[in-house]
């Protein structure tokens, strides 16, 4: 698996990241070696924040881990991870034999205000945008990848209509499905 490494506000030294990239490569039993597994490290005051993305099957496997120590929060991550898989194994096994893991998704980016001025005009509501790429799934196949990103809603195409859904998880603990017009 290649590794990717971001550092945000944050240095690390070599020996702390060869670690990192040893803890992730246990995971190297379920990808391909084409896959690539993003890690982005951080600080916010004394908590360092960890978050580890691989993308494989058009699936996206993420975690996202405050802790004292990079090393520490590189352990959780990688066993959220491994959960994740095993948590959904049933749904996963058929999708991964089939396509050994394609990489398919892109890495979703986030946008930041660029002048002093929209940064103000966020202060009050802060506005992340996210671009992806739509692969056409089921409902079932949104409802799992929703799960595996721990988000509240999924927005898909339908494989049979191609049509723009958003699946989303209901207060009493349901799923449901928005269906577009476009």
């Amino acid at each position: 698996m290649k590794i990717n490494f971001l550092f945000r506000h944050v240095t690390i030294d070599e020996k702390t990241k060869a670690i990192i990239e040893k803890k992730i490569g246990k995971l190297d039993k379920f990808f391909d070696a084409e896959q690539d597994a993003h890690v982005t490290l951080r600080k916010a005051g004394e908590t360092e924040i960890l978050e580890l993305t691989i993308n494989a099957v058009g699936m996206i496997f993420r975690s996202e881990v405050k802790s004292e120590s990079f090393l520490h929060a590189i352990d959780i991550a990688v066993d959220v991870i491994e959960r994740q898989i095993r948590r959904n194994k049933t749904r996963l096994a058929k999708k991964i034999r089939s396509t050994a893991f394609d990489k398919t998704a892109a890495p979703e980016e986030a946008a930041e205000p660029t002048t002093m001025a929209e940064a103000e005009e966020d202060a009050l509501e802060q506005i992340r945008v996210k671009e992806f790429n739509l692969k056409p799934m089921t409902v079932e196949e949104a409802i799992l990848q929703m799960n595996l990103l721990n988000h509240n809603f999924f927005v898909f195409q339908d494989q049979e209509t191609e049509k723009i859904f958003v699946a989303y998880k209901r207060t009493d603990g349901g799923y449901g499905v928005i269906k577009t017009n476009k």
